[in-house]
């Protein structure tokens, strides 16, 4: 009998939404949410486009993680022409990506509250360009190192989603996370790392926007910033 993996996540629900937050769950999120079951049609999910035909030829990009949706939104606003998905399983981080989705005016942005592995998981092969996971939860603890989200077998469907040439971008303030990501890419067939010198994985990369999260400084280093390309076939 196969069984689910281990959550990589803590709660779901912290303090209860605020009532502007309630109705944009109630009256926006259906209307921008990924299906719940199924193969995963993008082309039915973004249509019809409000840019008209020839939009989102900027591809596709995944957010992991999106917290508040501060990131999410900003790169949405800074490239029209792309279409973003944002997976959060937090309820109240999909509130306040909504209202960052309301207040700027951004389209095309599609959202999944849950567990990114079950997103990734309905997607057609080779569909995505980016890929971004900031400062995913770390568990330190080394006997939860398991419920990590960077394991080997995720890294194989994301090797399945991406394009050829595609980009993986990992953010972490946590040294031991850094490493274990490092190792993980490395070993793996499909990724190479894109670093030539220290600077590349010592500051963000050209249009990085800051989070929350990385504001809060939580970690036990400065951030560590990795990029992974997906190897041609």
């Amino acid at each position: 009998m196969d069984h689910p993996p281990l959550r990589s996540y803590g709660r779901t629900k912290a303090r209860t939404l605020k009532p502007r937050q309630a109705a944009l769950v109630e009256a926006l999120l259906p209307h921008l949410a990924l299906p719940e079951e199924g193969q995963i049609d993008l082309e039915a999910v973004f249509s019809p486009s409000p840019r008209g035909e020839g939009a989102g030829g900027g591809g596709v990009i995944l957010e992991i993680g999106f917290g508040g949706g501060e990131h999410l939104v900003a790169q949405a606003a800074a490239h029209p022409d792309a279409r973003f998905i944002g997976v959060e399983p937090f309820l109240n981080g999909v509130a306040s990506c909504l209202r960052h989705i309301e207040e700027s005016g951004v389209q095309d942005v599609r959202l999944h509250q849950g567990d990114a592995r079950d997103v990734i998981a309905r997607l057609p092969d080779v569909c995505l360009d980016l890929v971004y996971i900031l400062f995913p939860d770390p568990w330190p603890k080394t006997r939860h190192h398991k419920r990590r989200l960077i394991q080997r077998g995720f890294l194989d469907e994301l090797a399945r989603v991406l394009k050829p040439g595609a980009e993986v971008r990992f953010a972490t303030d946590w040294a031991n996370y850094a490493e274990w990501t490092l190792e993980m890419f490395l070993k793996h067939p499909e990724f190479t790392w894109t670093a030539e010198r220290a600077d590349d994985w010592r500051g963000p990369w050209p249009g990085q926007v800051t989070t929350r999260y990385e504001q809060k400084k939580l970690g036990d280093c400065k951030p560590v910033w990795l990029r992974f390309g997906r190897l041609l076939a």
